[in-house]
C-alpha cells in the first residue's frame, strides 16, 4: 500500500475510535430507552458497528501487508459482517414501527451503497487492482457522514422519548 495511505487510514481510525467511544458513553446516559426501543436500539448498534468497522479496516489497512489482496480479502470479510449488520437493523427497526425517525429508503439505501462500496474496494483489491483503495476511501468519507446523522437522530429519538415519558 502506498505510503500516501498512511495518513488518511491513521485519521479516519483515530475519528472512527473516538466517535465509536462519544456515543457509547452518549448511550450509558439513558441505556433504557435505547433497549427497550428496537429502534434506537438497532440504530445503537450500527453506530457502533459502522464506526468499529472503520477503524479495524483502517488498522488492517496500516498493519502493512505487503499483498493488496490480502488486505482486499480481509476488507471483503469485515465489509460483508458490517454490511449484514447494517441492512438487518435497519429492517428490524422499521418493522418494529416504533420510532419512524430517520427511517426512510433513502437512508437505507444512502448507508447500504457506502457499504457495498467497501466491498466493492476490497474485491479490487483482492484482484491487485489499487482503484479499489480509492472507492473504499471514497466509501469510508461518506458513510462516516451517514453514522454521524445516525448518531444524532439516535440522540433526537432519545430526547423525544424522554419528553413523551414524562
Amino acid at each position: 500500500m502506498p505510503a500516501q495511505w498512511n495518513d488518511f487510514f491513521v485519521m479516519v481510525g483515530g475519528g472512527a475510535a473516538a466517535l465509536a467511544g462519544l456515543i457509547f458513553v452518549a448511550m450509558s446516559i439513558n441505556p433504557k430507552i435505547i433497549i427497550d426501543n428496537k429502534t434506537h436500539k438497532n440504530r445503537a448498534i450500527n453506530m457502533l458497528s459502522g464506526f468499529t468497522a472503520i477503524f479495524m479496516a483502517s488498522g488492517l489497512a496500516l498493519m502493512g501487508n505487503p499483498y493488496p489482496g490480502a488486505l482486499g480479502f480481509e476488507w471483503l470479510v469485515l465489509w460483508l459482517i458490517a454490511t449484514t449488520i447494517f441492512i438487518r437493523g435497519y429492517v428490524v427497526a422499521i418493522r418494529s414501527g416504533e420510532s419512524s425517525i430517520g427511517l426512510n429508503a433513502p437512508r437505507l439505501a444512502g448507508g447500504t451503497i457506502c457499504y457495498i462500496a467497501e466491498v466493492i474496494g476490497g474485491t479490487l483489491l483482492i484482484f491487485g487492482n489499487s482503484i479499489g483503495l480509492y472507492i473504499a476511501a471514497i466509501g469510508i468519507v461518506v458513510l462516516f457522514a451517514f453514522l454521524i446523522s445516525g448518531a444524532w437522530l439516535l440522540m433526537v429519538g432519545i430526547y423525544e422519548d424522554r419528553g413523551n415519558a414524562n
